[in-house]
Parts: structure tokens; C-alpha cells; sequence
């Protein structure tokens, strides 16, 4: 037992250190460049601005207040209170990513070895580190912070069940209700607590205590999402995420199939190894009869694919909404290894690791072509003032209005030719025009050229 124990934190200490290749690089690596520049926006915005975080800040809401409706920022925060202390930097929050996830992968090991046995959840713990985990858990994005959050939690739930403690109980409220309102699709890993209110030889006033504390977990992420985003949304007119009606979003995602049976056969395991092990672990778990695992697993699955049709055609178009489902599939893919000869486990998971990390290690380094758009803010500090708006055009993706450090418009570049537009966005405060030329290789008829370079333009507006 303590020689897996001793294994298994050996192997996250190696797969943190190897993940700090880069740690403190900006957000400019392509994939979701936009979702990590919102993250550290929002940040920002608490360290500059307004730190209550209540109200979370993004920059490109025009003449408005910027205020929007989104995730409890918790892990923004965090980014903030690192930032009061040794001052603001890009990377911070892939470094507080990075350690949560890690202790999540030896909380999710602990889980499945007090569940199942050492071998199962050593393997699990192998394929979670290796799957989508890899790069994900170093993006400022907190998918995979809130579900560790959420398995740390589940954890407790379990200690709590076999010891009766209670200090176990709050802890549980503590991590879920953390975990679930930083993300709410790990909303789908708390259907696994039909398991215990279920098995007779749990004690009654535990079931009751665990049914209470869980429906005040849920309490507090209802209020979140469902009161204090919609209020944000109705005052301050912006938000982050648009749900979907659940017909209406099977509607949309019937036209992104093969995106969305991408997202299980690769995107969240990033091997096909693990996958067929994947595969393999569905056929032994049916033989198994294990009633109590059967029923876990197809309430977490139909709590899943409840959470896709409300995500609609986003959930296909975007590889990071598999993750909540993923330690699942990472658990059912180790379940499968376990079955095979002890010598030739060691073998798999070494070509599993091998797969996965090849498949991710691009995600670690930004490309010369990218680090332009580092210029951004020092153009602003020489041509206009902290406070004046601006318009850039970074089309829906808020990445260079980020770097520029202002606040204002981010449009497509078609806006830019349209003098209407622009004039309509002059009346509300636009007082600069920044054009990536990158993008955008038209002139622009103005005499109001106020600085230029090989990669941008500004013009003075007013």
C-alpha cells in the first residue's frame, strides 16, 4: 500500500514538474487564448478596479461598466490576491491551476483506492495525468480546477460516510460547493452521491446529514447561477455563457455529431489506447454485475449528457467541456488495465503517457509569430490614456484588448471599413483606433495616423 501511495505522488510531483515548461508564459498559445485572456481580465480588473467579487469586470463592454454575468470567480480571485501581493503577471493563474490540479489527481487516486483497491487507482491516476489533464491544468481556464475542487470534496463525502466525522462533512460542502461554482458542469460528478443514499448499510442520519449538506451546496450554486448572474445580466447587459433549452440543444449539436464522438474517443483521453481501455472497461464492468458501480456510472453519464444538450453546438466546437466527464473515463480505461497481466500494466500506461504527452507537448510553447501582440500595451501607454476607450479588431475574441490593457470595443475587421459603426461607437466614448495589420491590410482613409508599425496603426478618433 505505502509503495503506491509513494509511487503515485512521485508520479504527479514528476507530471507538475514537467508542466512547468513555460509556466510563466502569457496567454498566447493558440488553443483558447480568448477563454485564459478572459480569466486574467477579469483578475485584472479586481486588482485595478472594483475588488468585490460579486461584480466581475471584463474590459471589452464599450462605454458600460464592463460587469458580467458569469462564473463565481474564485479562481480569478485568487490570481487577484497573488497579484496584491508580489503584483500583477500574466501566468499566475496557470501556476495556482497546476497545483489544485495536481492534488486533485492524488485526491481522485485516494478515492478509487478506498473505493476499489491500489491497482485500480494507480492506473486511473496514470490515464487522468495523461488525458486532457495534461495541458488543461496549466491554462489560466478553471475547468480543471473546479472539478479537483469537486473530487476533493467527494473525497470527504467518503471519509465522512466511514468515519462519522463531521469536520469530513464541512469539508465536503466546503470543496463541492467551491468546485461546482467555479464551474457549474461539475454540477454532473455530485450525481455520484446517489450511490451511498442508496446502500442500506449506510447509517440513515448520515444519508439525511449528506442529503442536507449536499442540497445546501446545490442552494448556494443555484443562487449564484440562477439569482445573482441573471441580476447581473439584467443590470449590467453582458454575459459570458448562453444555455440552451434541452431540445434546443440537441437540436443544434445534431449537426456537429462527429465533433461531438470526437470529444469521448479523443479529445478527452488524448490516446486511443486509453480509449480502447476505455471501451474494455464498459464490457468488464457489465460482466462484473456490480449493480452500485452500473447505477454510479449511468447516473454520472445521463447527468453528462443532460449538461450537453444544455450546452448545445458550443459543447462540440469546444474541447475543454469534456473535462468533468473525463476522470470517469480515466477510471473505467484503469479499471480495464487492471485486468491484465500486473508485468504488462506498466507497459500500457508507459505508451499511454508516451501518446498523450506527444499528442500535448505543443501546448506548452508559444510561437514567435504570436509574441507581437506583447507590444500591445506598451503602443497604448505611448499613444493614449489609461482611461480613454479604444477599438481594436480582435473580433470576438478578447485576447488584444487584454494585452492593450484598455478598455472598449473589440470588433471584426469588417467593422472597420464601416464609417457608421465606428461613428456610432465615437458617440459612446471611442476615442482610438487600433488596426492589426495582421489580420487587416486595407488602408483606412483618415489622416488622424498617430503611430505605426509593421504590425499595427492607431488613429485618433476625436
Amino acid at each position: 500500500m505505502k509503495e503506491f501511495v509513494r509511487s503515485i505522488k512521485f508520479v504527479i510531483v514528476i507530471f507538475f514538474l514537467v508542466r512547468l515548461i513555460g509556466i510563466t508564459n502569457p496567454p498566447l498559445e493558440i488553443a483558447h487564448n480568448w477563454r485564459q485572456s478572459l480569466t486574467n481580465m477579469v483578475a485584472r480588473n479586481f486588482d485595478e478596479g472594483n475588488s468585490n467579487i460579486l461584480y466581475p469586470t471584463i474590459d471589452m463592454a464599450g462605454e458600460n461598466s464592463g460587469i458580467i454575468g458569469t462564473e463565481f470567480p474564485f479562481f480569478n480571485y485568487l490570481i487577484f490576491g497573488i497579484s496584491k501581493i508580489f503584483g500583477y503577471a500574466h501566468w499566475y493563474g496557470r501556476l495556482i491551476n497546476l497545483i489544485i490540479s495536481s492534488f486533485g489527481v492524488y485526491f481522485f487516486y485516494l478515492l478509487i483506492e478506498k473505493l476499489f483497491n491500489k491497482k485500480i487507482a494507480f492506473n486511473s491516476a496514470i490515464v487522468l495525468l495523461a488525458s486532457i489533464w495534461f495541458a488543461y491544468s496549466r491554462k489560466i481556464m478553471p475547468d480543471t480546477f473546479s472539478v479537483s475542487l469537486t473530487i476533493i470534496g467527494l473525497y470527504y463525502c467518503y471519509c465522512f460516510l466511514m468515519c462519522k466525522s463531521y469536520i469530513n462533512l464541512l469539508l465536503f460542502f466546503f470543496f463541492a460547493t467551491l468546485g461546482v461554482l467555479c464551474k457549474l458542469p461539475a454540477l454532473s460528478l455530485m450525481s455520484l452521491l446517489v450511490i451511498p443514499v442508496s446502500v442500506r448499510q449506510i447509517d440513515n442520519k448520515q444519508k439525511i446529514l449528506l442529503v442536507t449538506m449536499s442540497m445546501a451546496v446545490c442552494a448556494l450554486v443555484m443562487l449564484w447561477y440562477f439569482y445573482w448572474v441573471p441580476y447581473l445580466l439584467e443590470t449590467y447587459q453582458y454575459q459570458l455563457y448562453f444555455p440552451k433549452g434541452i431540445f434546443e440543444g440537441i437540436r443544434e449539436i445534431s449537426a456537429f455529431i462527429p465533433g461531438l464522438l470526437e470529444k469521448f474517443y479523443f479529445s478527452s483521453l488524448k490516446s486511443y489506447i486509453s480509449f480502447a481501455f476505455f471501451l474494455a472497461g464498459i464490457i468488464f464492468i457489465l460482466k462484473s454485475r456490480n449493480k452500485a458501480l452500473i447505477a454510479g456510472i449511468s447516473v454520472f453519464f445521463v447527468a453528462f449528457l443532460i449538461f450537453i444538450a444544455k450546452t448545445g453546438a458550443v459543447f462540440p466546437q469546444h474541447g475543454y467541456y469534456i473535462i468533468p466527464f473525463t476522470p470517469l473515463m480515466a477510471f473505467i480505461a484503469g479499471y480495464a488495465i487492471s485486468k491484465v497481466s500486473v508485468r504488462y500494466q506498466y507497459i500500457i500506461l508507459i505508451l499511454i503517457v508516451a501518446e498523450g504527452v506527444l499528442n500535448q507537448y505543443n501546448d506548452f510553447f508559444i510561437k514567435d509569430s504570436e509574441k507581437y501582440l506583447l507590444s500591445l500595451e506598451s503602443i497604448s501607454n505611448k499613444t493614449c490614456g489609461k482611461k480613454d476607450l479604444i477599438i481594436i479588431n480582435g473580433g470576438q475574441n478578447p485576447q488584444q484588448i487584454y494585452f492593450a490593457h484598455r478598455k472598449g470595443w473589440t470588433v471584426s475587421d469588417s467593422v472597420l471599413v464601416n464609417k457608421e459603426k465606428i461613428e456610432e461607437m465615437k458617440t459612446k466614448g471611442a476615442a482610438w483606433l487600433f488596426v492589426n495589420k495582421k489580420t487587416f491590410d486595407k488602408k483606412i482613409t483618415t489622416d488622424s495616423l498617430v503611430y505605426q508599425d509593421v504590425n499595427f496603426d492607431v488613429y485618433k478618433l476625436k
